[in-house]
């Protein structure tokens, strides 16, 4: 098994992008649907992709936004990653120019692998504990034995992962890569040093384990 990599998710500071990137994070993710508490403007997301070193990727997400309004973020922020948590269909996901990920709630009755199948150029899965449609951030986890073994695509596990109970999920499914947002955080948005200092300590930790 190749290493779990991380995504931090809902920064909304360039320190605490900057943090995550020291301590390891792959990914840094910035949200754009108004209605989410760790919404940012595309200039703050500018300024936090334009942070980031070499060899870790821009995530911007969003929530069924108007074509324009995705269109006009991808030119401002220039992500590497667009991450849809909505019910965007894979022509529209696909319509912008730039690599994307889908998002699945997986409180509810969610067929993965038909999603998947709908989505055949997607870069990879975020499989999150909200409900299906609704957005992510909420901390909370679901039944890692629904996570498909052999989807043959990456599976970035969220939903409810902190320091505490990322080794179990780790060992349990084995993902392509982990996404947090609240588990590491102080408050909606702002991230808490010492809470993802063990986090990635954590995550090392059981990686090491399973790799043994």
């Amino acid at each position: 098994m190749s290493r779990t990599r991380v995504k931090i998710c809902g920064i909304t500071r360039v320190e605490d992008a900057l943090l995550a990137c020291g301590l390891g994070a792959d990914a840094i993710g910035v949200v754009l649907t108004p209605s989410s508490p760790r919404c940012v403007s595309t200039g703050r997301a500018r300024a936090i992709r334009d942070a980031l070193p070499a060899f870790v990727d821009a995530v911007i997400l969003v929530h069924d936004l108007p074509a324009e309004q995705v269109r006009q973020a991808v030119r401002d922020v220039e992500p590497d990653l667009v991450q849809f948590h909505g019910s965007e269909g894979a022509a529209f996901c696909e319509s912008f120019g730039v690599r994307y990920i889908k998002a699945l709630g997986m409180d509810g009755d969610v067929d993965v692998y038909a999603v998947a199948a709908a989505h055949p150029r997607a870069a990879g899965f975020v499989l999150d504990g909200h409900p299906p449609g609704q957005q992510g951030g909420r901390g909370k986890t679901f039944d890692w034995s629904r996570v498909p073994r052999d989807l043959a695509r990456p599976i970035i596990l969220a939903g409810g992962l902190n320091a505490g109970n990322v080794g179990a999920a780790i060992r349990a499914v084995q993902p392509w890569a982990v996404d947090l947002a609240s588990g590491v955080e102080a408050s909606p948005g702002i991230k808490d040093a010492a809470k993802m200092q063990a986090f990635f300590a954590a995550v090392r930790a059981a990686q090491d384990e399973v790799q043994r």
